[in-house]
């Protein structure tokens, strides 16, 4: 149990949660990856998966945390001084000048739509001060996010025994990074003029799910002799995202697409709760009454097998010791879905109003009612 928090049965919204539901199995399904994996982005619900647990090299798909610990830790207005650990850095490269001076915004698209084995290093000594410094700055945010599988060693994805990752790893690492806008921006550009650097360049993306693909976000290409051909992918469709990741994958636009196909296929989302809807009350000392409502704080929307049966199951987290005074919107619990037993995802619980204090005067006129009753 959490510390100040009450987990109690989900009782007072079960009728709104026997949707149907069904399993991630997928029929007739296969891909020439070694290893792969789908997922629904909002939940991380896995759709579809092959070996997805097995630590494998991930090429320049590394570059996804490269761009994301930029984003979380620059600004992109930053102007970056290249060195000479990015000058002429081996394979796909922006070929950035020694001392070159260009933004961080550019060096990101260069990173990202081109690929640039030197933007990366740029960007690993610009935010982290060194290479090894950004390693562990990646490693950190990996773990943060639940990629236990996973370890970086360059920011660029150059080949190294120790730099791996897994296909469910590195959809969890994405998923996270197509919360930021800036990183979807970027991500689902077909091509960009730098606006700053020593030299004009225009970066066109190789990911061809932007140009072939109904739906197509993202996200990156990436290859190396040893990891062979690896791409993570999105798409969404009818509001539904899917997150797709193929490591060591020869067909790997074809089986993405596959993938995809199958997802959109099978698969729509369906709303269990609705922002605002009262989910529980909570008990509050010190007000004119004891029960606070509180409302969901934002909807629950869920990946829903078509015609197939099963169920989601929720439970209902509360705050103990609660006080007056609470402003409406105070955070006081969640709502946790759980599929399967695991854990899917969490619904904040927000209180549905004020609850003020009371003052000597209520007590006072409680007692007299006592008096004259």
């Amino acid at each position: 149990m959490k510390a100040g928090l009450l987990r109690l049965p989900a009782l007072c919204i079960a009728a709104v949660i026997l949707l149907t539901f069904g399993s991630a199995s997928a029929d007739g399904l296969d891909v020439s990856a070694k290893g792969a994996v789908l997922i629904e982005s909002r939940t991380g619900k896995v759709l579809y998966a092959k070996n997805a647990h097995e630590k494998l090299p991930m090429a320049s798909t590394t570059k996804i945390m490269t761009a994301l610990l930029a984003i979380e830790n620059g600004n992109l207005n930053d102007i970056v001084e290249t060195d000479a650990s990015a000058y002429g850095t081996e394979g796909s490269s922006i070929y950035l000048d020694y001392e070159e001076k260009i933004s961080l915004k550019d060096l990101l698209y260069g990173l990202m739509l081109s690929s640039g084995n030197d933007a990366a290093v740029a960007i690993a000594v610009h935010i982290g001060k060194g290479t090894n410094k950004f390693a562990e700055m990646m490693n950190a945010r990996a773990k943060s996010i639940g990629a236990l599988n996973t370890n970086f060693v360059t920011p660029n994805g150059l080949h190294d025994e120790n730099h791996y990752t897994t296909a469910y790893d590195l959809a969890r690492i994405t998923a996270v990074a197509m919360k930021s806008p800036v990183f979807r921006e970027i991500v689902s550009t077909q091509y960009y003029r730098a606006e700053t650097g020593a030299k004009p360049r225009t970066f066109k993306n190789k990911n061809k799910i932007l140009w072939e693909y109904d739906g197509g976000s993202g996200v990156k290409t990436g290859y190396t002799k040893i990891a062979g051909k690896c791409l993570v992918f999105s798409a969404e469709r009818n509001g539904m995202e899917v997150i797709g990741v193929v490591l060591n994958c020869p067909g790997m636009f074809d089986d993405a697409k596959a993938m995809m196909n199958y997802a959109f296929e099978n698969y729509e989302t369906a709303t269990m709760v609705k922002a605002g809807n009262t989910i529980a009350g909570v008990d509050v000392a010190g007000g004119e009454k004891n029960i606070l409502e509180l409302k969901a704080g934002e909807d629950i929307i869920v990946p829903v097998r078509k015609g197939e049966s099963a169920s989601y199951r929720t439970r209902v987290i509360l705050k103990e010791g609660l006080h007056t005074p609470i402003a409406e919107g105070t955070e006081l619990g969640c709502v946790e879905v759980l599929d399967d037993g695991a854990l899917l995802c969490t619904c904040p619980l927000l209180s549905a109003k004020d609850m003020p204090g009371v003052g000597i005067r209520f007590y006072f006129d409680k007692l007299m009612r006592c008096f004259t009753a």
